[in-house]
């Protein structure tokens, strides 16, 4: 299990758990070509080879360059290549241009983390504070990376016509369906949200405030791939009464009648993965879902989606490490719960709150400000983590987010109601 860093975390355990989180993007990248590694399916998507060239750029830059008297580029190039949004760091190459960068090639890129790395090593007994708390953060900041590398190589492996698994899966065993959900009830009143703790935090976690809970109840366990099905044999994609505007608009625009990667073929629901095409489980978490799904079924179902703080209040006595995360490389995918709550792991939970700052919160001064803070806008926050987030990377505070139409993350639904 990962282990969490608390502040100021000494040049040892620092360096330990950088190179746990380095290792675990290489082996992410072990079963690719270097075609595999380079293309780009959507806008939104980036080739695995830029997830491993930006995330050491990050370390490249913040730390090494800013922070090490005589530190040479690896390539000068690179900072242009390889520059996310970070406008304080200048031009960059467009982001729905990134397939188009098939040199440098996966061995040189993997050739470029391995000087980075070795930099890192000889300069991290000697950096300042200030340095060391920049490599924490680019140690989250590669951990979000290997989520998004494997929902991009999902992507696009699902483009290409003969569905190529990535990894082999294993034998699948059925698992009998979860009880119905159950309603976990809450009475209203002042709770405390936000993070407030020596151990890290990304800046839009903050500060910690006070927020009123009016009576309320959240659903023991996210939806299930079964029920989701009950929904569509209903004609919920069919029914405008359940959709917001926007939805139904985007619904009709463009032809959405499933979750992302489910398919029908002899009558059975089947649904993609990194282990190629199989059946859907019907116990499993549903995912791949947007926001204006998500609302719909809510609607559908006779309830609605919980609010950020009503999440967070029901998780935080509960195990952020627990739950089905991201452990080693392999074919990730949401698994039936055991039973009980589970609020971390298998499947990121949409809220119906928007993406905005919390009272008093301020972004980080100079370039890293840009982290988390320019993104307060039109997007809708996600909790929980999923099971390609790496464990040890989520807590009950961590703030996801995405535009309302994405859904080619490891998206899912808990269900609220008034009470």
């Amino acid at each position: 299990m990962r282990t969490r860093l608390g502040l100021s975390p000494t040049p040892g355990a620092l360096a330990e758990r950088l190179a746990v989180v380095r290792a675990l993007s290489v082996a992410l990248v072990a079963p690719l070509s270097d075609a595999d590694a380079s293309v780009q399916s959507m806008p939104d998507a980036s080739p695995a080879k830029w997830h491993l060239a930006h995330t050491t750029w990050f370390f490249e830059t913040f730390v090494l360059r800013d922070f090490v008297p005589g530190y040479a580029l690896h390539d000068e190039r690179f900072p242009f290549l390889f520059n996310s949004y970070y406008e304080a760091e200048g031009r960059r190459h467009a982001r729905d241009r990134r397939g188009m960068i098939t040199r440098p090639g996966l061995d040189e890129v993997l050739a470029y983390r391995a000087y980075v790395d070795s930099a890192l090593g000889d300069a991290l007994p000697d950096l300042p504070e200030a340095a060391r708390e920049l490599v924490r953060l680019g140690c989250h900041h590669e951990e979000q990376h290997q989520e998004l590398l494997l929902t991009d190589l999902l992507h696009l492996m699902s483009e290409n016509p003969v569905e190529p698994a990535v990894w082999p899966g294993g034998r699948k065993v059925p698992v009998a369906m979860p009880e119905p959900i159950r309603w976990i009830e809450r009475d209203g009143g002042l709770v405390e949200i936000g993070h407030d703790s020596p151990n890290f935090a990304f800046d839009c976690e903050g500060p910690r405030h006070q927020a009123l809970l009016t009576p309320h109840a959240i659903a023991n366990r996210t939806v299930t791939n079964g029920e989701w099905a009950a929904f569509i044999a209903d004609g919920g994609y069919a029914d405008p009464r359940h959709w917001l505007s926007d939805g139904w608009a985007w619904v009709r625009a463009e032809g959405i009648d499933a979750p992302l990667y489910w398919e029908e073929r002899d009558e059975v629901w089947t649904r993609f993965g990194l282990d190629g095409r199989r059946p859907i489980d019907p116990a499993a978490p549903v995912t791949h879902v947007s926001f204006f799904e998500a609302d719909a079924y809510a609607s559908w179902a006779g309830a609605r989606l919980p609010t950020e703080m009503e999440w967070e209040a029901a998780a935080a006595r509960h195990d952020p490490d627990s739950g089905n995360q991201l452990d080693a490389a392999g074919p990730v995918e949401p698994r039936p719960s055991p039973g009980g709550p589970a609020f971390f792991g298998d499947v990121w939970e949409w809220t119906g709150s928007a993406y905005r700052p919390y009272p008093g919160f301020k972004p980080a001064e100079g370039a890293v400000g840009e982290y988390n803070g320019k993104f307060m806008s039109g997007q809708f926050v996600l909790r929980g983590g999923s099971c390609a987030t790496p464990r040890g990377h989520a807590r009950a505070s961590y703030r996801n987010f995405f535009y309302p139409h994405q859904r080619w993350q490891f998206t899912g639904v808990r269900l609220a109601k008034d009470i």
